[in-house]
């Protein structure tokens, strides 16, 4: 299957989403299964992960109940309070939840950069294997060396990084992102999300080139066994739509083989969230 890995749905709330600041305008708007379906259709995917925007078990049930409609929606990475005193049963129920695939918490807005290496937050994390659920890792440079560390207790743990962990494409800063990157993909139970690049960079005047360096560091560090593309819609209309955010990484990917970019585009994906055809 080809699998876009990362993309979002909503209903706009102004004030739950407040995120959504007036620099990014063009997205303060509901999207939904009917926005993304002439998408995925154009550019041949057969599905999706649909992750979470809202940091609440509402969401989940949003997301479910839309996943239970479109069957292209093909799993789900919802939230979960993770050190909730009753997280395990919890995680008991979502089980249930065939399309609920794994969880993630929005680190990189975490006032403590190390917000991953509290003690309940790990307690959480260490019953994910158990329950069969995948971790999203979304952070920013500044926290790739703590998120190593959390990497390191749990070596059985299926984790992925979200958007390459965002470095800083507008100002080409690319130095302790690198050499953090290479490091934590060393662990073999971690892969990485090809994704969130165009909002990284200059919205207005990004170029193919712009990218290029980022992608040779996640290619070689990672290789197309533990990548994943995610075109990061909506989000991405804000620098250039799903089209332009797509083309990138085509482009760039047509040096490799096509079993290559199989893997890429899809096979990754399918493995990691356990998804199916059908």
């Amino acid at each position: 299957m080809r699998i876009d890995s990362h993309q979002h749905f909503w209903i706009f709330d102004p004030i739950r989403d407040s995120w959504i600041d007036e620099s990014m305008a063009v997205i303060q708007r509901n999207f939904l299964p009917d926005d993304l379906t002439p998408l995925l259709k154009e550019n041949s995917f057969d599905g999706c992960v649909a992750v979470q925007a809202d940091q609440t078990e509402k969401q989940n049930e949003f997301l479910l109940d839309l996943a239970s409609k479109e069957s292209f929606i093909k799993g789900i990475v919802g939230w979960v309070d993770l050190q909730h005193p009753n997280i395990e049963e919890k995680l008991s129920i979502y089980l249930k939840e065939t399309l609920m695939k794994g969880f993630r918490h929005v680190l990189q807005g975490e006032a403590q950069r190390d917000f991953m290496l509290k003690p309940d937050f790990l307690k959480g994390i260490g019953l994910l294997e158990k329950y069969g659920f995948t971790y999203d890792i979304l952070i920013l440079p500044d926290q790739l060396k703590f998120s190593e560390k959390l990497i390191e207790k749990f070596p059985n743990q299926k984790f992925v990084v979200d958007h390459i962990a965002k470095p800083t494409i507008k100002n080409q800063k690319i130095g302790d992102w690198k050499k953090d990157l290479l490091s934590i993909a060393q662990h073999e139970n971690v892969y990485c999300k090809v994704s969130g690049m165009v909002t990284e960079a200059d919205w207005s005047n990004w170029k193919q080139n712009d990218f290029i360096p980022y992608l040779d560091v996640v290619f070689e560090a990672f290789g197309t066994h533990r990548l994943m593309f995610g075109s990061d819609w909506p989000v991405c209309n804000v620098a250039g739509g799903y089209q332009k955010s797509l083309a990138i990484v085509k482009e760039y990917t047509k040096q490799l083989s096509i079993q290559e970019q199989d893997q890429f585009f899809g096979e990754v994906a399918t493995s990691f969230y356990n998804l199916k055809s059908s």
